[in-house]
């Protein structure tokens, strides 16, 4: 059956592939950047990655590279004293926000010969305060964009060795949305207000229920629907949201974010529901309730799972790696990001 009152758009899925997901760019090839040093590739070594600032000031045990994602080599340390034997240096951009541009490293020149300056932050343009002025301070970016130096998305998905077979489990309830930033001038608040006048919504967070002892993912497991809605709508920002929230739980995610093309980069056209799809609220209320009375056209939503798992990136663990491995990949060619705010913002 189809979908009462819209037609279902479908878009070839351009991109989906583990090793596209998983493996960092090859910095010298990213359009963010400007080549300003270059140099021949030399031998593989140890890479130094240092924390200048650990994320939101909250120091943690660093992880072991090579036994957590089979990257060798890796030497990461929040030890400032090894500024200037470190290959690459990572700064989290809220930190940097916070401690203002005095608080980069000093010195005359500030940043040694062939040392890579790493910009990274994973929050949207929207709640990104203090890019002006960054122009040409950093070699790489770290993000969730595609078109990032150090590419390292919220999550991915990936064909397993040997696949599992999918058990999708027991509903008992329609749609769920977990929120702590509540701000009524947030497009996905609008939205959510004008949806629940049309059917049940249960909200967890700030403004509604506890979550179960179990944690998020069990307790949206047992909901047909999430409500995988960003805090704001910027290129390839999908966050957690769908990964872990809605993916992880075995909910179908009804998605408010970037468009549905952009979607479509990352995941199969048939696995998400988009608002865009729909004219309005009501229409959307009224294809979930459709869905909820109808099994095979439910489970239709899941067909994806045959071949695919979820990859669920960790934080901070995988980022520091991924860098290094980044390191290792680019050899000696260094380059400087000159266009830092005017292409975040893009």
């Amino acid at each position: 059956a189809e979908r009462p009152g819209v037609a279902a758009p479908r878009l070839p899925w351009r991109c989906c592939r583990t090793e596209q997901a998983a493996r960092p760019r090859n910095p010298a090839r990213s359009p963010s950047t400007a080549v300003s040093e270059g140099g021949a590739a030399g031998p593989r070594r140890a890479v130094t990655v240092l924390l200048w600032w650990e994320p939101f000031g909250r120091p943690r045990r660093l992880p072991d590279c090579r036994r957590r994602y089979n990257i060798s080599g890796c030497r990461l340390s929040a030890d400032r004293s090894l500024l200037g034997e470190a290959q690459a240096v990572l700064f989290h951009h809220r930190d940097l926000a916070r401690h203002g541009a005095e608080g980069l490293p000093r010195g005359s020149p500030p940043r040694p010969p062939r040392q890579r300056w790493v910009w990274m932050n994973f929050e949207s343009p929207s709640h990104s305060p203090g890019l002006r002025g960054l122009a040409g301070v950093f070699n790489w970016t770290m993000s969730y964009r595609r078109d990032s130096d150090v590419f390292v998305p919220y999550g991915y998905l990936y064909v397993p060795p040997a696949p599992r077979p999918f058990v999708l489990p027991r509903k008992t309830r329609l749609v769920a949305w977990v929120i702590s930033n509540w701000n009524e001038e947030h497009a996905r608040v609008r939205y959510y207000r004008q949806l629940k006048e049309h059917l049940p919504i249960d909200l967890y967070g700030a403004r509604g229920l506890a979550l179960a002892e179990g944690g998020l993912v069990e307790t949206v497991s047992a909901y047909k629907f999430y409500l995988a809605f960003e805090n704001s709508q910027h290129t390839d920002y999908i966050t957690e949201k769908l990964w872990r929230n809605a993916f992880s739980a075995s909910a179908v995610p009804v998605v408010l974010g970037p468009r549905r093309a952009n979607y479509e980069r990352f995941i199969p056209p048939d696995s998400f529901i988009h608002v865009d799809d729909f004219p309005s609220p009501r229409l959307l209320a009224t294809y979930l309730k459709f869905l909820d009375k109808n099994k095979p056209n439910y489970r239709r939503y899941f067909a994806w799972r045959k071949k695919y798992e979820v990859h669920v990136t960790s934080f901070w663990d995988e980022h520091f790696c991924k860098v290094c491995e980044a390191v290792r990949t680019a050899g000696n060619q260094i380059k400087t990001v000159q266009n830092l705010a005017s292409w975040f913002e893009s």
